[in-house]
């Protein structure tokens, strides 16, 4: 590759670097054709899976301002930018992992922080935002059941006293 075409090539991978909510990073020695297309197919269209130079790779963190990814970036690496949930993205990785051994898992970026394998792999074990947050509104919506309940109970526990102490009055009589 001329100096030119590298040029390109690491303003192109920059601007990914940049553009990404996370990024992935897995060894890919081994897989055939269809099966990266299978994986970009399940990993959708807010996510790229591209196969990069580690050294134009390096670069091009460093110019986006992602330090740390030095280390991972060794042997035959491919590059997965996700834009948008990384959780979901971590979660198709590692099921496609799973079925397909070639496909190696080494590490991330997510938030500021720089993931080993073991760390990329966790990621995918957390909840994706929908589900946190369909969690979170049956949790709030549970609360507020119960203190609704609180609220009707006190009333109507105080409504029977007063009855039941009205019938014993009247008994008396």
């Amino acid at each position: 590759m001329k100096r030119p075409e590298k040029e390109a090539v690491v303003a192109q991978l920059t601007e990914q670097f940049r553009n990404a909510d996370a990024v992935y990073l897995t060894e890919y020695r081994g897989l055939t054709v269809p099966q990266v297309s299978e994986l970009r197919e399940k990993l959708g269209r807010d996510t790229s899976y591209t196969v990069a130079k580690n050294t134009l790779a390096r670069i091009a963190a460093k110019e986006a301002g992602i330090e740390g990814l030095d280390d991972l970036l060794k042997g035959p690496t491919a590059i997965t930018f996700v834009k948008g949930d990384f959780i979901e993205a971590a979660k198709t990785l590692r099921d496609f992992a799973k079925t397909n051994k070639a496909l190696v898992i080494t590490g991330g970026y997510a938030d500021g922080t720089v993931y080993d394998a073991e760390g990329a792999k966790k990621l995918a074990d957390l909840m994706s935002r929908p589900q946190l947050l369909s969690k979170f509104a049956g949790d709030l919506k549970a609360t507020t059941a119960k203190a609704a309940y609180l609220f009707v109970a006190l009333p109507t526990k105080a409504v029977r006293t007063i009855d039941a102490l009205r019938e014993k009055q009247e008994k008396a009589a």
